[in-house]
């Protein structure tokens, strides 16, 4: 053996150290680094003991070796003198396979990356647009010799983007809260001055105020029950739940309610349709908000078709308007939250932005499929296909929860 360790012995101690990180909290990105730099060790001690050797060595990077950060999930670089001399699978995905052997600072080239590799001192710095324009890293550079260092990456683009729907979340919500606040501030004031003396001015500005606040109560309703829904976006509901009765139900207490627009609904239901596992308060707030924006956006004197079918071994719920229908362009976004074609038309008629993005999270949550056609000048149809309640695998091809949209 001429003297040669195996490292077999480094590669197992590196290993269970590195799962060790891991159920302690370290995490993956912990482990990794424990992980690489084990790795590291042990290859620096074969090094020091293949020097004795005189016969040809064979590479220090094993199978085994390879095998071990093939299995990190996020990219992780060795980087030796400068150069990348190790670069797990993830890392040749996001980086191309032609980094081994580069130098590391033409293969991550970026000013923030650059400074990183200078310091070597384990700290995170953001890097933006390696891998893609838009994608989003967390990069840490982790000295284990004077020559080696272990560079790991973690895509943080979810993250960022997640982030930035819930600031873009706040921000629309407050929009939205602050606009009719603000007009009954103003009609407060108005009243408190000379115009609450006048019955018929005081009487208008009256209505003004309670059509304002109702619009608030609204929205902080729509919230609210948005809230609910995405805290209960993962308990499937398991109640078997009659969509025929609860429909029907739906559809009369509308007709009930006064809209002039009630008269215009045409329901059609299928018979013996099997039940779904549902619950009931959500799958009705469903069906009250898609006929409800079809009344407002379709026009007058023409039917609003609401159905109720079978759709191979589950149940599709459709409704179909004949408004103006939506221009291809808007059609992705319609389920985004304060998303609204045409923002003025959506106010005045009571629409607070959140309908549909309440009705995509409910089919979710029922591991149902939301699609949307629409033809300009033709209409609209919105459709929900629902699983029966016996948990019958989909026979649409489409995978639950998401949203199609045609134009």
């Amino acid at each position: 053996m001429n003297g040669v360790v195996s490292p077999v012995p480094a590669l197992v101690l590196a290993g269970a150290t590195a799962i060790a990180v891991f159920l302690l909290g370290g995490g993956w990105d912990g482990s990794a680094v424990t992980l690489v730099g084990a790795i590291a060790a042990a290859l620096l001690a074969r090094r020091r003991e293949v020097k004795v050797d005189t016969a040809p060595s064979p590479s220090p990077v094993t199978p085994t070796m390879e095998a071990m950060l093939d299995g990190v999930a996020d990219p992780v670089l060795l980087v030796a003198h400068g150069r990348i001399t190790i670069a797990n699978a993830a890392a040749r995905t996001a980086l191309g396979a032609h980094v081994v052997g580069e130098d590391v600072r033409v293969a991550i080239r970026n000013p923030a990356a650059a400074q990183a590799l200078a310091a070597r001192d384990g700290h995170p710095v953001e890097i933006v647009g390696l891998a893609g324009r838009d994608r989003r890293w967390e990069m840490r550079v982790v000295p284990i010799s004077d020559a080696l260092a272990v560079v790991n990456l973690v895509d943080r683009t979810q993250h960022a983007a997640a982030e930035r729907m819930r600031v873009d979340f706040v921000a629309n919500a407050s929009h939205e809260l602050r606009t009719p606040l603000a007009s009954i501030m103003g009609y407060i004031e108005t009243l408190s001055d000379e115009a609450g003396e006048e019955p018929v001015l005081r009487q208008r500005f009256l209505t003004v105020m309670m059509n304002e606040a109702r619009r608030m109560q609204r929205l902080v309703e729509d919230l609210l029950s948005l809230s609910r829904i995405e805290a209960d976006k993962f308990r499937h509901p398991d109640s078997a739940l009659n969509l025929v009765t609860l429909l029907d139900e739906v559809c009369a207490e509308m007709r009930s309610g006064g809209n002039p627009r009630a008269a215009d609904l045409v329901l059609s239901m299928e018979d013996d349709l099997p039940p779904v596992a549902g619950d009931r308060a959500q799958l009705s707030q469903l069906f009250h908000n898609l006929i409800g924006n079809a009344l407002k956006y379709g026009r007058a004197g023409t039917p609003v078709t609401v159905a109720l079918r079978r759709a191979g071994s589950n149940i599709a719920f459709s409704v179909v308007d004949e408004g103006e229908g939506i221009a291809p362009e808007h059609l992705p976004r319609l389920t985004e939250r304060f998303y609204r074609v045409d923002a003025g038309r959506s106010r005045s008629l009571g629409g607070t932005g959140l309908g549909l993005a309440i009705v995509k999270h409910i089919a979710e949550r029922h591991r149902g499929r939301l699609e949307i056609a629409s033809r300009v000048g033709v209409g609209t149809t919105v459709s929900v296909t629902l699983p029966p309640a016996n948990g019958a695998v989909a026979a649409t091809g489409t995978a639950s929860g998401d949203a199609v949209i045609k134009a």
